[in-house]
């Protein structure tokens, strides 16, 4: 299975090509880049005010302020500090550099910068992450004081997150356009449940169409035939400090790596359909009587071809 990448390529290597030209002192250039991203975020890549020497990177997430309630802005200013800069108009973060004032670490701020839509998405499990950590320690049930995580991520696909003394649940709701596209899906999730078997230390993962979860039945969710609710359940095996980066990093992209492998197998068996059409024209082609032909004389010597 392929992992889809977790951060923006086109960003990174637009913020390397300006800042290699700026250290070799070569002219700056206006910079007015648009980027889509995965979940219908856009990036905006320009300068300040005209100010070539001032690259801004903005980003605009339609759930930000959903994010928000969960402590993005917080996470932002960790990661980014003096970088973070007042948001561009109609966008949600904005992060500026400054390449007349570039610093020695410009590599690792560019890798930071490409995951700007990971790290306002970490902020909520980060939060649940804590919580359950809290939660394990506490002889207390607590568990009632800290409400779901309800973050409406796409156009009716939501993600739920909520924490107990002994897990985090994450429940993911995705819509399956086409009929065939849950048939695959049902596979394709079947296989990630046979997977633990072989990996103990792997998620539990569970699969219901149309009707969602237990932990989700008082939530108003959505209920129809075109709906899944995907859940992971969560150890503190895999949200301890040691491990929750990588876990972040897997689970916030869980829905494109899901539809982008349907799409994958999709093609694959068109792919092999149309192989095995043509073979069977070959075989048929090949089956095919052909005319017997034949060379006549007439009486006065003229040829012609009759077939039989």
């Amino acid at each position: 299975m392929i992992l889809l990448e977790i951060n923006n390529r086109i960003i990174e290597e637009t913020l390397n090509n300006k800042i290699k030209n700026a250290l070799a002192g070569g002219k700056l250039e206006s910079t007015d880049v648009m980027v889509a991203d995965f979940d219908g975020v856009l990036f905006h890549i320009s300068n300040l005010s005209g100010d070539k020497s001032k690259i801004r990177i903005s980003a605009l997430l339609k759930f930000y302020k959903q994010l928000q309630e969960h402590g993005a802005d917080d996470l932002l200013k960790r990661e980014y500090g003096a970088y973070l800069v007042e948001p561009e108009t109609g966008y949600s973060v904005t992060v500026m550099i400054d390449l007349e004032n570039i610093p020695e670490d410009w590599e690792v701020l560019v890798k930071k910068i490409g995951l700007l839509k990971r790290h306002c998405f970490a902020s909520v499990f980060e939060k649940y992450f804590d919580f359950q950590e809290k939660l394990s320690q506490s002889t207390e049930d607590c568990s009632k004081l800290q409400k779901k995580a309800i973050i409406q991520y796409r156009d009716q696909e939501i993600i739920y997150v909520e924490a107990k003394s002994d897990r985090v649940t994450v429940v993911f709701s995705t819509i399956f356009k086409d009929v065939d596209d849950m048939v695959i899906g049902k596979m394709f999730l079947q296989e990630l449940k046979e997977g633990r078997r072989a990996s103990h230390t792997a998620p539990q993962v569970l699969f219901s169409h149309r009707e969602p979860p237990l932990e989700l039945q008082d939530t108003g969710t959505i209920v129809n035939d075109c709906i899944g609710y995907i859940t992971f359940v969560l150890f503190p095996r895999h949200t301890n400090p040691d491990a929750r980066n990588n876990t972040i990093d897997l689970i916030h992209m869980f829905r494109h790596y899901l539809h982008y492998h349907i799409k994958c197998s999709k093609v694959y068996i068109h792919s092999r359909m149309r192989t095995k059409t043509s073979d069977f024209l070959k075989v048929l082609n090949r089956a095919r009587s052909q005319p017997k032909i034949t060379e006549k004389k007439t009486i006065t010597g003229r040829t012609f071809i009759r077939k039989e």
